[in-house]
């Protein structure tokens, strides 16, 4: 089987910590995963090297092992009764690999045994696997502005790690390493969740889904799934914290002598704006409670509406006459301060 450098594979430095390691593994994992590139037929195959080298890496016993056998660090498996029988469990094992990886047998007896060497065979102790919490998964998903404020409901296609269903788990078959998972107890599976987004999310905002993570070892508990939010650029409206900010145009006789105009919200609806005389260009009205819901506690956003006085253009002789009648009239100057 070929030797893969886990460090290699995450770009990271042996003495690299857990994390470091786990940002390492965020931003690769990102990049690779099948969803982002669908048209990529090696990126698949890249995510599972990916996800494979942290699951080893991130786990400390794991990575002990793996510091000191490299490749042989998953094929070495005690059975019932310990070593009474001989050394089984060791038939596909490269000894060899231990003075390239800077061990030895001495090392190697300490991860496996536990240093407990005198007393014959029945002396070897049996390794009892612990149960371990199955890892949590992130998971980027974008959503438009609307979704945000209703809520939505999405179909998500998961590619995860979850224990293997010939050995369950345990790495081994028939007291062979199990050859569905190579004895790691785990595979690659594809798995559809339906999951639920919450009304007022925000653009960076994690979502936990309790348990819907990896499957827990040895009976461990799954891990849980978090979602990553993005939201979708909007053609209308800005969203600051929990308000939105959009621009309204308005007329020059709406903006001077007053109007009552229709502004689109959220929800969809369109709310009856009321623009006093005079109004000047910029001016920015508060709309209350009609911005985003609140995500946890605590009241809604507002909505602000910025007016924007558009100029007419193409005017009659008529309407020259008016607006030069209007400057004779008004002989404002509003540059008077210069």
């Amino acid at each position: 089987m070929k030797f893969r450098d886990y460090y290699k594979i995450l770009n990271v430095d042996k003495r690299a910590d857990s994390k470091t390691i786990k940002n390492a593994y965020r931003k690769l994992a990102r990049k690779y995963h099948p969803d982002v590139n669908p048209h990529d037929p090696g990126a698949e195959e890249r995510f599972k090297e990916i996800n494979e080298a942290y699951e080893v890496l991130s786990d400390p016993e794991k990575k002990k092992k793996y510091d000191l056998l490299g490749s042989n660090w998953n094929k070495v498996h005690t059975g019932p009764g310990g070593f009474q029988g001989g050394f089984s469990g060791f038939e596909n094992f490269n000894f060899e690999d231990l003075g390239d990886l800077g061990g030895g047998f001495s090392d190697f007896f300490k991860v496996f045994f536990g240093g407990r060497r005198g007393g014959g065979p029945q002396s070897w102790q049996k390794t009892v696997i612990q149960p371990k919490r199955g890892r949590d998964l992130t998971y980027p998903i974008e959503i438009t502005l609307e979704e945000a404020f209703r809520g939505v409901e999405r179909t998500l296609q998961l590619q995860i790690q979850d224990l293997c269903p010939q050995c369950k788990g345990e790495g081994l078959s028939d007291k062979q390493n199990c050859s569905n998972c190579q004895g790691s107890g785990r595979i690659y599976k594809q798995r559809q969740s339906s999951v639920k987004i919450p009304p007022g999310v925000r653009d960076g905002s994690k979502v936990r889904l309790t348990g819907q993570g990896e499957s827990g070892i040895a009976g461990g508990s799954p891990g849980d799934l978090y979602l990553q939010i993005k939201l979708s650029p909007h053609k209308f409206f800005e969203l600051r914290e929990g308000d939105l900010f959009c621009e309204i145009p308005i007329t020059v006789t709406e903006g001077i002598i007053g109007a009552e105009i229709n502004v689109p919200t959220i929800s969809g609806n369109k709310i009856l704006m009321k623009i006093p005389p005079e109004t000047q260009n910029g001016k920015i009205f508060r709309l209350s409670g009609l911005g985003m819901p609140p995500l946890k506690e605590g009241l809604p956003g507002h909505q602000y509406v910025k007016v924007r006085v558009v100029l007419p253009q193409n005017l009659s002789d008529r309407e020259k006459e008016i607006f030069q009648e209007l400057a004779q009239i008004r002989q404002d100057n509003p540059r008077a301060f210069l």
